[in-house]
């Protein structure tokens, strides 16, 4: 069974969403599925001039998005500096009037033991992933709030000690962004504006894994996997549901979803599940010197 395309009763027509991230992978594949259901889609991202290492740019998003019919808008944003955010969420707002939808998918990885994570690239990853979740919020909620509620989605995950060795600097840096979306939903709870993590339970087909070496396709499933998750979420009433740390195919599996075959890369292997004790493989290589995708 698939993921049904109904709107639901809260419905994505007609809502205004903000995406970081959303030049390729996980990111570009929410903002294409929101755009079909009838958002206008505010693509965020680094890249804006074709880059031979890391596939995809903010204009070929929306250019995608245009191409299907729907409404898109091309933002430069490095979510480590406040006022491209500040400035990327104003010009959300002049140009279709509100946002409805916040979701912080940009992300930066070091997958280092303590001992080999100097500061740069602890505040790298604290920079993009939690710093840069809470200011894109923090610009953002206002404008939920005006627009009468919403959704705010970070891509991070619950806490999970058996992830964290090998790794803390990150795993810190998105638990930062799962707290977050924690606080906003108790400040916010009864305000209309849900706000809620979600995380996959298996490696994912991205710029990352692909160009860290951090597994193989028989581990991965594809970024329509997560995707679809965060299109469940957000069809959802903002009421309905706020203040958790969600997973992928718990939430797929909750929203009808038995056959996660077609969501492998290797159609003949079962990606392993990761967030209940198994561990992640180690990072095989480098790719962008400051380790942001």
């Amino acid at each position: 069974m698939s993921v049904s395309d109904s709107n639901g009763p809260w419905g994505l027509a007609g809502r205004v969403a903000l995406i970081t991230g959303a030049s390729r992978g996980i990111g570009k594949s929410i903002a294409l599925k929101l755009a079909a259901e009838g958002c206008a889609v505010a693509v965020a991202a680094k890249t804006v001039e074709p880059d031979p290492r890391l596939p995809g740019t903010v204009g070929e998003t929306v250019a995608a998005i245009e191409a299907g019919g729907g409404r898109g808008l091309a933002l430069r944003m490095d979510v480590r500096d406040d006022d491209m955010i500040a400035d990327g969420v104003a010009r959300t707002v002049e140009a279709f009037g509100r946002i409805d939808i916040v979701i912080h998918n940009a992300g930066a990885l070091w997958w280092k033991g303590v001992a080999e994570t100097p500061a740069n690239r602890f505040d790298l990853v604290m920079g993009v992933n939690a710093r840069g979740g809470h200011l894109l919020c923090h610009h953002a909620l206002p404008h939920l709030e005006a627009a009468g509620g919403g959704h705010v989605l970070m891509m991070s995950p619950p806490l999970a000690l058996e992830t964290v060795p090998g790794k803390s600097a990150y795993m810190i840096s998105k638990l930062g962004m799962t707290l977050t979306a924690m606080a906003i939903a108790a400040e916010y709870r009864g305000r209309g504006i849900a706000a809620n993590a979600l995380w996959p339970e298996t490696l994912v087909e991205t710029a990352a894994t692909i160009n860290y070496r951090i597994g193989n396709p028989k581990l991965w499933y594809k970024a329509a996997l997560v995707a679809d998750a965060a299109m469940a979420v957000l069809r959802r009433a903002p009421a309905e549901q706020t203040g958790e740390a969600l997973l992928c195919m718990q939430v797929l599996r909750d929203a009808g979803v038995d056959d996660f075959v077609p969501y492998r890369c290797d159609p003949d292997h079962e990606p392993p599940v990761i967030m209940s004790g198994v561990r992640l493989p180690e990072v095989g290589g480098k790719h962008k010197g400051d380790g942001t995708l």
